[in-house]
């Protein structure tokens, strides 16, 4: 109980002298704590907490932080962004220094400039002035709309995208190939940045894709969204909200992988399993819809699917035991239309395929982007884990729907089929991996495919008119939890060698997959898919399965690399007719880059390899004809997109949004 009371004395001290500094300094008088600041601090981060020579502005980040975080952060620095530790700070003078740090406030951007400027077409805009360079200009008219604006002598012109990229994988289809044509094998080389935009502050290995829709660039981090002139990269407008405190899972750490667009809005998914619609033109929350509580382990962190005239999204939450769903919701007001839930409740349909307690918190989240069929008006959706990962003791059986690919009704949410690609998973290999629609002659037939290469190290042709499996082929080298699948469509399974400990096995692909979620990309005009893969397993140990608890993780095991074996990434294309391999481009580095890919009609496919080379290769031979060192560990996909004529292609690299066009 000593604890406790001595931190209740410490909060009441701090009140206390926090009522009495707000009082000084609204008399003028110095506030308790100011010199003591100055003294300690404000060399880095300025007087006032804006900045200074040798550190960034603080100003705008206490708010997130209790009193416990600044105390430990006052004792401890934090070494690994140069800040020391102040041991020496106790007493009376943490109090005045916590108490000063808690009266800093953000400097409020100055007001926008009301401006009218002439085009060069003769007419007139005029509206407020959110950024403006000799080389650009961006007004916010009085409809809300933002004009992004080139001088020319004393006029202006209009400049917007030409192309857009409007969706997570530029198409509802999930194939991130764009018929886009002025960068090709011949000029690439001379590719170089035109632009960068750091994300200040946000989650250091950002995961998003950026959206271009009317010029204007989306992109995210945890609970964050920029809008940036997509030709400049200047930012337009910025959304924030603290963090949430005391959330397990994904989300915690700040991963976000874009948003989705439909109108004049936006739509994202916060930490907390929240879903938001968002003004594209001012970043005002229109709407806030709450898709689960994040108290029972779940948490949020992919771009939502735009389907008609609904918003779909699903929530993470997989290795904490959360039950996982895909919900629709309307882009007017955020209310839900169908939820569908991917592992039954006892006796539901479904849930004979769960033996034990384990169906009380099964997992199965579906954490990744869908793809939406037009043709065939029909969603496919891909679903994670059971839970819990590595015992499957207390959930004997297939335990339906984890680990599958669901095709559902966009009217109802109902489920019209489903694959199972692992069943019984002990191995944490979710069927999130990139769901790619195609018609295409197939072994002499025009046939409606789906095709995806999965985590667990088989690549997969399925009849998406009813889930059939048609091909089923290893993609990578060192696989052995299963000798194929059978003509049932389910893996034929080989015994595992024993791991070094008790209850421990050597498992080929590992924890992290064959592949992941990271996209791929289907190249029509060889009929090759390619995408990045590892080749590097895990020992997988089992515990007895602890409890289902809040705030907890729900594993049943553990994982780690298999000691002296070197992992491997390597970028692959496979013929999807026949399921081999034609070519490959081995990279360099402990396998630990998660960059997808990025296809052009012109024959050339940009990924992110292992080491922080963005590369591009020619699609056809995977020969190198282009690297760009960004010395960051990819966690993101690339895109591209024309604006003003000219074509770019952007991808996030550590906390920057890289934009690379072609120079004369």
């Amino acid at each position: 109980m000593i604890v406790p009371v001595i931190m209740r004395i410490f909060h009441i001290a701090l009140f206390l002298a926090l009522l009495g500094s707000q009082t000084l300094r609204a008399q003028g008088a110095a506030a308790p704590g100011q010199a003591d600041f100055e003294r300690n601090c404000g060399t880095c981060h300025g007087g006032d907490g804006m900045g200074g020579e040798m550190g960034p502005g603080i100003a705008n980040r206490l708010a997130n932080m209790s009193d416990e975080q600044l105390n430990t952060i006052l004792h401890d620095g934090r070494p690994e962004r140069g800040m020391p530790g102040f041991p020496g700070i106790t007493g009376d003078e943490k109090i005045r220094l916590v108490t000063f740090l808690r009266t800093l406030r953000p400097r409020r951007r100055a007001a926008p400039v009301r401006k009218t400027v002439e085009l060069t077409d003769g007419k007139s805009l005029t509206g407020l002035v959110l950024n403006e360079s000799p080389l650009d200009l961006q007004l916010r008219t009085d409809d809300q709309h933002i004009h992004l604006l080139r001088p020319v002598a004393a006029k202006f012109r209009e400049v917007t995208s030409n192309t857009d990229w409007p969706t997570y994988n530029g198409d509802t289809r999930g194939n991130r190939y764009s018929p886009l044509s002025q960068i090709t094998p011949q000029n690439v080389r001379r590719l170089a940045p035109r632009w960068i935009y750091s994300m200040e502050g946000s989650v250091t290995r950002s995961q998003t894709t950026p959206l271009v829709v009317g010029g204007i660039m989306y992109v995210t981090s945890g609970n964050e969204c920029w809008a940036l002139d997509a030709g400049a990269g200047r930012e337009i407008w910025h959304f924030q909200r603290p963090r949430t405190k005391g959330l397990v899972g994904n989300a915690a750490q700040g991963m976000n992988r874009g948003v989705a667009w439909l109108g004049d809005r936006v739509f994202m998914v916060t930490d907390n399993a929240h879903l938001l619609g968002l003004n594209r033109f001012t970043g005002e929350v229109v709407w806030e819809t709450e898709m689960a509580d994040w108290r029972q382990n779940y948490n949020a962190t992919s771009a939502p699917l735009i389907v008609d005239n609904l918003v779909i999204s699903g929530s993470a939450g997989g290795e904490q035991g959360a039950r996982g769903f895909i919900v629709a919701c309307d882009p007017k007001d955020g209310k839900e239309v169908w939820r569908f839930w991917t592992v039954p409740r006892p006796g539901e349909p479904g849930s004979e395929t769960w033996k034990g307690k384990a169906i009380e918190h099964p997992s199965g989240v579906a954490w990744l982007t869908g793809s939406y069929d037009p043709e065939l008006d029909t969603i496919y959706w891909a679903t994670g884990n059971p839970g819990p990962d590595y015992n499957g003791e207390e959930r004997l059986g297939d335990n339906l729907y984890t680990s599958s690919i669901v095709a559902l009704d966009p009217r109802t949410g109902r489920m019209k089929w489903h694959y199972q690609t692992t069943p019984h998973d002990t191995h944490d290999w979710d069927a999130t991996e990139p769901l790619v629609i195609l018609n295409r002659e197939w072994r002499g037939q025009q046939r409606k495919l789906l095709i995806q290469a999965n985590r667990n190290g088989f690549f997969y042709v399925l009849d998406r008119t009813n889930g059939k499996v048609l091909l089923a082929k290893p993609f990578i080298n060192n696989i052995n939890w299963a000798k194929e699948i059978g003509a049932d469509g389910r893996p034929v399974p080989l015994p595992l060698p024993a791991g070094p400990t008790p209850n421990s096995t050597r498992v080929c692909p590992s924890q992290d997959g064959a592949t992941n979620w990271f996209s791929s990309t289907f190249d029509p005009t060889t009929g090759y898919y390619i995408f990045q893969t590892y080749e590097k397993c895990s020992i997988f140990a089992t515990r007895k399965t602890e409890e289902w608890e809040a705030g907890r993780g729900y594993s049943g095991g553990s994982q780690r690399l298999v000691p002296n074996e070197i992992a491997q990434e390597i970028l692959r294309a496979v013929d999807i007719n026949t399921g081999k391999v034609v070519w490959e481009v081995p990279q360099t580095g402990g396998a630990t880059s998660w960059g997808g890919t990025l296809g052009l009609a012109t024959g050339i496919t940009f990924f992110g390899a292992d080491g922080g080379m963005f590369t591009a290769v020619e699609s056809k031979t995977g020969k190198v004809l282009w690297q760009f060192q960004t010395s960051a560990t990819f966690k993101a996909s690339p895109m591209t997109y024309e604006f003003d004529g000219k074509q770019y292609v952007s991808i996030a690299a550590g906390q920057n949004i890289l934009t690379f066009g072609l120079v004369e």
